[in-house]
C-alpha cells in the first residue's frame, strides 16, 4: 500500500527531475510567468553567458507592474518604466517569448491573466519574480514566487533548485455570514495565526467554507498565503475548477480537455495523509475585516477596537480606538488580489445609483483587458463612473508604489490590496486592507464603513 501524501505532496514528487544528498531538489516548472520589473537582469545574464531560453514556449509575458493606468496608448511618461517595458518587450522578441504588452487583449496582471487564460491549471509547477504567484495555487497547483536570479535559471533550464518547505493544512468549515467575502477570510486567518505563523511552509486550504468559494474568492484566498509567511497556498481542484478553465484560450480542447479533467480529479490529499501543522476555523466566526496597521496581521473585525500595547505613529492612530467610520481620503479597488470580474460586479451591485463622497477619490482598475472588455460589455463602467469613480485601464496601479497611482503622504487609502507596508502605495500613505465590499461602502460614506450597512444585515 502507497504512503497516504497530501497534495502538496503529490505535485511536487511528481515535479523533481533530480535529487542529490546533499543539495536541494531539482524542481522542472510547467509555466513561468514574468514582467518588466523582476526580468531584465535576467536576460542581461543569458546573454552575457550566450545562453537561449531553454523553452520560451513555456514562459508568458506582460507588463503590469510599473504601467500607467490611464493613456496606455500613448508613451509611458516615467523615464524608468517606458524603459523596462521596452526591455521587456524586446527581450521577448529576441528570445522568441510570448508577450501580453500594452494594448494587447491578453494584457493584464500577472496573477489574473494567467488564470483567466487557462495558462494556470491543476497539477502544474508555477513561477513568476513575483511574491505573490501563490495565486494560481488556487487550481491546485505549486506556484510561489523567485528572485531574479532564479527567473534566469528557469529562463536557462525550465527548472529550478528548491528546497522542500514543510505543509501545513488550514480548514475552515461553516457557512459564512452576510457581507463575508474570501478576502475577510484570509486577512482573519492572518490575524491570528501572525505574517510568520506559516514561514517554512506550503499551506492546502481545505474545508466546507473554502470549497464554497467561487474561483475569484480562491484566489485572493491564495494570493495573500505569502502575508503569513508561507511559500504559498494550494486548494484542491473540484467542479468549480474545471468549469471555470473549461473553454479558456489555452486550456486543452476536445479529448484531450476530457483526459486532463480525468487527471485533475485526482489531483487530492488521501485519507490519511499527514501534515506538518494543522489549524482549523469556524467559518461563522468571520465577519468583514479591517487592516489598521503596518503588516496584513494587524487586522481586526470592522466591528472591533484596535488592540492594546500597538505602534500606530505611522498610521496616526491609538490603540482602544475604533477604525470604524475613521475618515479617509482615498479608495483603491484593483490589485492582484481583487480586480476580477466577481470583485467589480460585487462593488457595482453596492454602489449602483449612489454617489461617492465629495472628500473621497476612488480609483477602480481592472486586472485585465478581459476583465475590462467584460465590465464594460455588463455596463459596469457607466456605474462606477456615474458614483463619480475613476474607470481606468489595468496595471498594478496603487497597490505599489512603482508608477504614477500613488497615495498621497498622509492620507488614509481603504484599499482591495494585498499589503499594507508603510509606504507601500506610496510615501507616507495610511493604508486599510479591505474587502471590495467594504471598500465600496467606504466609498459612499467617506469613512470606514460596515458593507453589511447597504446589504440588509440586521445589526
Amino acid at each position: 500500500m502507497k504512503n497516504p501524501k497530501t497534495l502538496f505532496e503529490q505535485v511536487w514528487d511528481r515535479r523533481v527531475v533530480l535529487q542529490n544528498k546533499n543539495y536541494p531538489p531539482v524542481l522542472y516548472i510547467d509555466a513561468h510567468f514574468i514582467h518588466e520589473v523582476t526580468s531584465p537582469q535576467a536576460f542581461d545574464v543569458l546573454r552575457e553567458k550566450k545562453i537561449t531560453v531553454f523553452r520560451p514556449n513555456k514562459t508568458y509575458a506582460t507588463a503590469d507592474h510599473n504601467v500607467p493606468t490611464t493613456d496606455q496608448h500613448l508613451s509611458i511618461k516615467d523615464l524608468l518604466s517606458r524603459r523596462q517595458v521596452k526591455m521587456l518587450t524586446k527581450n521577448c522578441k529576441d528570445f522568441g517569448i510570448q508577450l501580453f504588452g500594452l494594448n494587447h487583449p491578453y494584457n493584464g496582471i500577472v496573477h489574473v491573466i494567467g488564470p483567466e487564460l487557462g495558462i494556470t491549471q491543476p497539477g502544474m509547477t508555477i513561477v513568476c519574480g513575483d511574491s505573490h504567484t501563490s495565486t494560481h495555487g488556487a487550481f491546485g497547483s505549486i506556484a510561489f514566487g523567485i528572485g531574479t536570479s532564479e527567473v534566469g535559471q528557469v529562463l536557462a533550464t525550465q527548472s529550478i533548485l528548491q528546497a522542500k518547505p514543510k505543509t501545513m493544512k488550514i480548514q475552515i468549515d461553516g457557512k459564512l455570514n452576510r457581507g463575508v467575502t474570501a478576502k475577510d477570510i484570509i486577512l482573519y486567518i492572518i490575524s491570528k495565526i501572525s505574517v510568520s505563523g506559516a514561514t517554512g511552509y506550503f499551506i492546502e486550504y481545505a474545508g466546507s467554507t473554502i470549497r464554497s468559494l467561487s474561483m475569484e474568492g480562491r484566489m485572493t484566498i491564495c494570493n495573500m498565503s505569502i502575508e503569513a509567511g508561507a511559500r504559498g497556498g494550494m486548494i484542491a481542484p473540484d467542479k468549480i475548477t474545471f468549469s471555470y478553465l473549461k473553454n479558456k484560450p489555452y486550456a486543452p480542447r476536445n479529448n484531450k480537455w476530457k483526459k486532463a479533467v480525468a487527471y485533475w480529479k485526482t489531483l487530492c490529499s488521501d485519507k490519511n495523509a499527514k501534515y506538518d501543522k494543522e489549524i482549523y476555523f469556524d467559518g461563522s466566526d468571520i465577519e468583514p475585516m479591517i487592516t489598521y496597521g503596518t503588516n496584513p496581521g494587524m487586522g481586526i473585525k470592522i466591528t472591533e477596537k484596535i488592540p492594546e500595547k500597538q505602534n500606530l505613529k505611522y498610521m496616526g492612530l491609538h490603540d482602544g480606538q475604533m477604525i470604524l467610520n475613521q475618515r479617509i481620503d482615498y479608495v483603491f479597488i484593483g490589485s492582484c488580489t481583487n480586480s476580477r470580474i466577481e470583485d467589480l460586479r460585487t462593488v457595482a451591485n453596492i454602489i449602483k445609483g449612489k454617489r461617492k463622497a465629495s472628500n473621497v477619490e476612488v480609483f477602480v482598475v481592472p486586472g485585465s483587458n478581459q476583465v475590462r472588455a467584460q465590465a464594460e460589455k455588463e455596463g459596469l463602467d457607466k456605474i462606477f463612473i456615474g458614483a463619480g469613480f475613476d474607470w481606468r485601464q489595468p496595471g498594478c496601479s496603487a497597490c505599489l508604489g512603482m508608477n504614477e497611482d500613488k497615495i498621497p503622504s498622509g492620507k488614509y487609502c481603504v484599499s482591495t490590496s494585498n499589503r499594507n507596508f508603510e509606504g507601500r502605495q506610496g510615501p507616507g500613505a495610511r493604508t486599510f486592507l479591505a474587502s471590495p465590499l467594504t471598500a465600496a461602502a467606504s466609498a459612499i460614506t467617506g469613512k470606514v464603513t460596515d458593507p453589511r450597512k447597504f446589504i440588509g444585515y440586521k445589526f
